[in-house]
């Protein structure tokens, strides 16, 4: 499990995924998200701008993201 930080009170859920170099584009986070391919806390995610908050966990593909706060 990777921990991203976060200085926000929250960061949209696509760009987590293109940041951490998990999706080579915001559009291509954005199709992965739509396709229901990413889990947050456990849960199919399909909002593209679903807000992430610390605390959160991001699960796409083999790799698990624990977002705490900066």
């Amino acid at each position: 499990m990777k921990e991203v930080k976060i200085s926000k009170e929250f960061v949209e859920l696509y760009k987590i995924l293109k940041f951490e170099g998990l999706a080579s584009s915001g559009g291509e986070a954005k199709t992965v998200i739509h396709d229901g391919q990413v889990l947050v806390n456990g849960v199919v995610e399909t909002q593209k701008r679903k807000k992430i908050v610390a605390g959160d966990t991001i699960e796409f593909m083999d790799t698990t993201l624990k977002i705490v706060p900066q």
